[in-house]
């Protein structure tokens, strides 16, 4: 298994072990991780703090230059806002672990030439398998489904 892959299923796990939503990502830049993360919303009461968010704000304040020479790795596909930031920042390639418990804005990322390898790890589907039934409020709170009648 590649070493950033593992690293963002750790920082998943990480989450999780907190009593958080067990998604991980990191950036990496010519083979070092500048930034890890994993989604922290419940451990920080935070309204935006999506593992790819964490990474990008752990790496910390980086040139457009630096952006354009990562590769970044995330649990789960990325959601909206991930997507957002993954297209601000200009980031050229996303490794993705499992889009089958979510599949987020791939097509836009793909339409914007944001190269995508989808691994299908069975342990990151298992992890968010697993945590979606556990805790269908806190998925749902999150990224998950909306019910008919709050649309």
């Amino acid at each position: 298994m590649d070493e950033f892959f593992a690293a963002a299923i750790a920082e998943a796990e990480q989450g999780l072990a907190e009593g958080g939503i067990p998604i991980g990502s990191v950036l990496v830049h010519r083979g070092k991780i500048l930034g890890r993360g994993h989604n922290r919303r419940v451990q920080q009461g935070s309204a935006i703090l999506h593992g790819e968010m964490d990474a990008l704000e752990n790496a910390g304040r980086q040139p457009a230059s630096l952006y354009a020479e990562c590769t970044l790795y995330t649990t789960l596909s990325p959601c909206p806002m991930c997507t957002g930031a993954i297209l601000l920042y200009r980031i050229p390639r996303v490794v993705i672990g499992e889009n089958q418990t979510f599949l987020g804005d791939e097509a836009l990322l793909r339409s914007r030439g944001v190269e995508l390898t989808v691994v299908q790890d069975p342990r990151c589907v298992a992890l968010m398998t697993k945590f979606i039934h556990d805790r269908p409020e806190l998925w749902n709170e999150d990224i998950g489904e909306v019910s008919a009648d709050k649309k």
